[in-house]
Protein backbone atom coordinates (compact mmCIF):
# COMPACT_ATOMS: atom_id res chain seq x y z
CA UNK A 1 0.00 0.00 0.00
CA UNK A 2 1.31 3.44 -0.92
CA UNK A 3 0.88 5.63 2.14
CA UNK A 4 2.06 8.68 0.21
CA UNK A 5 -0.64 8.48 -2.47
CA UNK A 6 -3.20 11.29 -2.52
CA UNK A 7 -6.68 10.35 -1.25
CA UNK A 8 -9.29 9.58 -3.89
CA UNK A 9 -11.23 12.78 -3.28
CA UNK A 10 -8.13 14.92 -3.83
CA UNK A 11 -7.29 13.09 -7.04
CA UNK A 12 -10.89 13.52 -8.23
CA UNK A 13 -10.79 17.22 -7.37
CA UNK A 14 -7.54 17.65 -9.27
CA UNK A 15 -9.00 15.95 -12.37
CA UNK A 16 -12.07 18.17 -12.18
CA UNK A 17 -9.97 21.34 -11.91
CA UNK A 18 -7.80 20.20 -14.82
CA UNK A 19 -10.96 19.71 -16.88
CA UNK A 20 -12.38 23.12 -16.01
CA UNK A 21 -9.04 24.94 -16.11
CA UNK A 22 -6.59 23.03 -18.34
CA UNK A 23 -3.02 23.26 -16.97
CA UNK A 24 -0.52 25.36 -18.89
CA UNK A 25 3.26 25.42 -19.16
CA UNK A 26 4.65 27.86 -16.60
CA UNK A 27 7.03 29.37 -19.16
CA UNK A 28 5.15 29.61 -22.46
CA UNK A 29 1.51 28.83 -21.65
CA UNK A 30 1.22 25.73 -23.84
CA UNK A 31 -1.05 22.92 -22.65
CA UNK A 32 0.59 20.36 -20.37
CA UNK A 33 -0.62 17.16 -18.73
CA UNK A 34 -0.18 18.39 -15.16
CA UNK A 35 -0.22 21.80 -13.52
CA UNK A 36 3.06 23.27 -12.34
CA UNK A 37 5.23 21.78 -15.10
CA UNK A 38 6.96 22.86 -18.30
CA UNK A 39 6.05 21.63 -21.77
CA UNK A 40 8.50 19.40 -23.63
CA UNK A 41 9.68 22.29 -25.80
CA UNK A 42 10.58 24.46 -22.81
CA UNK A 43 12.23 21.57 -20.97
CA UNK A 44 14.46 21.04 -24.02
CA UNK A 45 15.60 24.68 -23.76
CA UNK A 46 16.82 24.34 -20.17
CA UNK A 47 20.60 24.29 -19.84
CA UNK A 48 20.91 22.30 -16.64
CA UNK A 49 24.25 22.59 -14.88
CA UNK A 50 25.84 19.17 -14.58
CA UNK A 51 29.45 18.08 -14.14
CA UNK A 52 31.91 19.53 -14.93
CA UNK A 53 31.35 22.85 -13.14
CA UNK A 54 33.23 24.97 -10.60
CA UNK A 55 32.56 23.49 -7.18
CA UNK A 56 32.77 26.95 -5.64
CA UNK A 57 30.46 28.98 -7.87
CA UNK A 58 28.73 26.46 -10.18
CA UNK A 59 30.16 28.04 -13.33
CA UNK A 60 29.93 25.36 -16.06
CA UNK A 61 33.18 24.24 -17.70
CA UNK A 62 33.33 23.36 -21.41
CA UNK A 63 35.29 20.24 -20.47
CA UNK A 64 36.64 18.51 -17.38
CA UNK A 65 40.18 19.49 -18.36
CA UNK A 66 39.15 23.16 -18.32
CA UNK A 67 38.32 22.88 -14.62
CA UNK A 68 41.68 21.48 -13.63
CA UNK A 69 42.25 18.91 -10.93
CA UNK A 70 40.35 20.96 -8.33
CA UNK A 71 37.41 21.80 -10.64
CA UNK A 72 37.70 25.44 -9.61
CA UNK A 73 37.42 28.46 -11.91
CA UNK A 74 40.18 31.06 -12.06
CA UNK A 75 38.14 33.67 -10.18
CA UNK A 76 37.40 31.35 -7.25
CA UNK A 77 40.96 30.07 -7.18
CA UNK A 78 42.26 33.63 -6.91
CA UNK A 79 39.59 34.85 -4.48
CA UNK A 80 37.94 31.86 -2.76
CA UNK A 81 34.38 32.58 -1.58
CA UNK A 82 33.57 32.25 2.13
CA UNK A 83 31.24 29.30 1.54
CA UNK A 84 32.52 25.76 0.93
CA UNK A 85 30.51 24.64 -2.09
CA UNK A 86 28.21 26.37 -4.55
CA UNK A 87 25.53 24.81 -6.71
CA UNK A 88 23.02 26.11 -9.25
CA UNK A 89 20.37 24.22 -11.16
CA UNK A 90 20.55 25.90 -14.57
CA UNK A 91 22.27 28.54 -16.67
CA UNK A 92 20.48 31.88 -16.44
CA UNK A 93 19.38 32.48 -20.01
CA UNK A 94 16.06 33.12 -21.73
CA UNK A 95 13.99 30.20 -20.40
CA UNK A 96 14.94 30.61 -16.70
CA UNK A 97 14.33 34.35 -17.05
CA UNK A 98 10.72 33.55 -18.01
CA UNK A 99 10.37 31.66 -14.73
CA UNK A 100 12.43 33.76 -12.32
CA UNK A 101 11.48 37.32 -13.28
CA UNK A 102 7.72 36.66 -13.01
CA UNK A 103 8.37 34.96 -9.66
CA UNK A 104 10.19 38.05 -8.42
CA UNK A 105 8.06 40.81 -9.87
CA UNK A 106 4.72 39.49 -11.11
CA UNK A 107 3.30 37.37 -8.25
CA UNK A 108 3.94 34.11 -10.11
CA UNK A 109 4.69 32.35 -6.84
CA UNK A 110 3.70 28.99 -8.31
CA UNK A 111 7.02 29.04 -10.18
CA UNK A 112 8.91 28.51 -6.91
CA UNK A 113 7.90 24.85 -6.58
CA UNK A 114 9.04 24.06 -10.13
CA UNK A 115 12.38 25.82 -9.72
CA UNK A 116 12.90 24.08 -6.38
CA UNK A 117 12.53 20.69 -8.09
CA UNK A 118 15.52 21.44 -10.27
CA UNK A 119 17.41 22.94 -7.34
CA UNK A 120 16.78 19.84 -5.23
CA UNK A 121 18.24 17.71 -8.02
CA UNK A 122 21.28 20.00 -8.21
CA UNK A 123 21.78 19.77 -4.43
CA UNK A 124 22.10 15.97 -4.30
CA UNK A 125 25.00 15.08 -2.04
CA UNK A 126 24.95 18.58 -0.52
CA UNK A 127 21.88 18.34 1.68
CA UNK A 128 22.52 16.28 4.81
CA UNK A 129 20.55 15.29 7.86
CA UNK A 130 20.48 18.44 9.96
CA UNK A 131 21.04 20.87 7.08
CA UNK A 132 19.14 24.17 7.22
CA UNK A 133 17.99 26.19 4.22
CA UNK A 134 18.19 29.95 4.83
CA UNK A 135 17.15 32.40 2.08
CA UNK A 136 18.95 35.58 1.07
CA UNK A 137 16.90 38.29 2.82
CA UNK A 138 15.14 41.30 1.36
CA UNK A 139 15.24 44.68 3.05
CA UNK A 140 11.95 45.40 4.85
CA UNK A 141 11.09 48.24 2.46
CA UNK A 142 11.46 46.01 -0.59
CA UNK A 143 9.68 43.17 1.19
CA UNK A 144 6.75 45.47 1.96
CA UNK A 145 6.54 46.53 -1.68
CA UNK A 146 6.88 43.00 -3.10
CA UNK A 147 4.88 41.33 -0.27
CA UNK A 148 7.06 38.20 -0.33
CA UNK A 149 10.69 37.15 -0.64
CA UNK A 150 11.19 34.92 -3.67
CA UNK A 151 14.29 33.33 -2.10
CA UNK A 152 12.24 32.41 0.96
CA UNK A 153 9.62 30.75 -1.25
CA UNK A 154 12.37 28.72 -2.91
CA UNK A 155 13.88 27.76 0.47
CA UNK A 156 10.52 26.60 1.83
CA UNK A 157 9.81 24.59 -1.33
CA UNK A 158 13.25 22.98 -1.07
CA UNK A 159 12.59 22.04 2.55
CA UNK A 160 9.35 20.33 1.57
CA UNK A 161 11.01 18.44 -1.28
CA UNK A 162 14.17 17.35 0.56
CA UNK A 163 12.94 16.98 4.13
CA UNK A 164 15.59 19.41 5.43
CA UNK A 165 14.80 22.23 7.83
CA UNK A 166 14.22 25.84 6.78
CA UNK A 167 14.75 29.10 8.63
CA UNK A 168 13.04 31.77 6.49
CA UNK A 169 14.02 34.61 8.85
CA UNK A 170 17.54 33.53 9.77
CA UNK A 171 19.16 36.52 8.04
CA UNK A 172 18.23 40.19 7.73
CA UNK A 173 19.32 43.15 5.65
CA UNK A 174 20.52 45.85 7.99
CA UNK A 175 20.14 48.62 5.44
CA UNK A 176 18.77 49.14 1.95
CA UNK A 177 21.16 48.93 -1.00
CA UNK A 178 21.03 50.38 -4.52
CA UNK A 179 20.26 48.13 -7.48
CA UNK A 180 23.27 46.01 -8.46
CA UNK A 181 22.34 45.39 -12.09
CA UNK A 182 25.25 46.25 -14.37
CA UNK A 183 27.80 46.65 -11.55
CA UNK A 184 31.07 44.73 -11.53
CA UNK A 185 32.19 42.32 -8.80
CA UNK A 186 34.23 44.85 -6.80
CA UNK A 187 31.39 47.38 -6.79
CA UNK A 188 28.87 44.76 -5.66
CA UNK A 189 31.16 43.58 -2.88
CA UNK A 190 31.61 47.14 -1.64
CA UNK A 191 27.85 47.71 -1.64
CA UNK A 192 27.20 44.51 0.31
CA UNK A 193 29.83 45.11 2.99
CA UNK A 194 28.16 44.97 6.40
CA UNK A 195 24.65 44.75 4.91
CA UNK A 196 23.65 41.22 5.99
CA UNK A 197 23.32 40.06 9.59
CA UNK A 198 22.01 37.07 11.51
CA UNK A 199 18.87 37.75 13.53
CA UNK A 200 19.67 37.66 17.22
CA UNK A 201 16.90 35.25 18.13
CA UNK A 202 18.18 32.77 15.51
CA UNK A 203 21.77 32.55 16.72
CA UNK A 204 21.23 29.38 18.77
CA UNK A 205 19.46 27.67 15.87
CA UNK A 206 22.39 28.39 13.53
CA UNK A 207 25.39 27.75 15.80
CA UNK A 208 27.15 24.50 14.89
CA UNK A 209 24.82 23.74 11.97
CA UNK A 210 25.25 23.16 8.26
CA UNK A 211 23.53 26.04 6.47
CA UNK A 212 22.64 26.23 2.77
CA UNK A 213 21.97 29.79 1.63
CA UNK A 214 19.28 29.95 -1.07
CA UNK A 215 18.85 32.56 -3.81
CA UNK A 216 17.22 32.79 -7.22
CA UNK A 217 20.23 33.85 -9.33
CA UNK A 218 23.95 33.70 -8.59
CA UNK A 219 25.81 36.44 -10.47
CA UNK A 220 29.07 37.66 -8.94
CA UNK A 221 28.27 36.03 -5.59
CA UNK A 222 28.64 39.27 -3.60
CA UNK A 223 25.28 38.95 -1.85
CA UNK A 224 25.76 35.24 -1.14
CA UNK A 225 29.24 36.00 0.22
CA UNK A 226 27.82 38.59 2.62
CA UNK A 227 25.28 36.01 3.83
CA UNK A 228 27.87 33.24 4.22
CA UNK A 229 30.31 35.47 6.10
CA UNK A 230 27.63 36.54 8.58
CA UNK A 231 26.56 32.95 9.18
CA UNK A 232 30.12 31.78 9.77
CA UNK A 233 30.73 34.63 12.22
CA UNK A 234 27.56 33.55 14.01
CA UNK A 235 28.98 30.06 14.51
CA UNK A 236 27.62 28.01 11.60
CA UNK A 237 29.75 24.89 11.19
CA UNK A 238 29.61 24.99 7.39
CA UNK A 239 27.94 27.17 4.78
CA UNK A 240 27.12 26.21 1.20
CA UNK A 241 25.07 28.12 -1.37
CA UNK A 242 22.37 27.02 -3.80
CA UNK A 243 20.76 29.07 -6.57
CA UNK A 244 18.07 28.35 -9.12
CA UNK A 245 20.26 29.74 -11.91
CA UNK A 246 23.83 30.84 -12.55
CA UNK A 247 24.48 33.93 -14.67
CA UNK A 248 27.18 33.24 -17.26
CA UNK A 249 28.79 35.15 -20.10
CA UNK A 250 26.50 37.73 -21.69
CA UNK A 251 23.90 37.16 -18.95
CA UNK A 252 26.28 37.81 -16.05
CA UNK A 253 25.19 41.40 -15.46
CA UNK A 254 21.42 40.77 -15.69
Amino acid sequence: MNHHASPWWRQAGTRMLDTLFPPHCLACGADVMQAGLLCATCVSQLRLITSPYCHCCALPFPSRAAGGAALTCATCAENPPPWREGRAAMVYDDLPRRLILPLKYADRTENAALLARYMAAASRGLVEKGSIFIPVPLHRVRLFARRYNQAALLACALARQTGAAVLPDGLERLRATPAQKGRDRASRQAIMHGVIGVRGHRLRAIAGRHVIVVDDVMTTGATLAACASSLLRAGAARVDVLAAARACGQHEQL
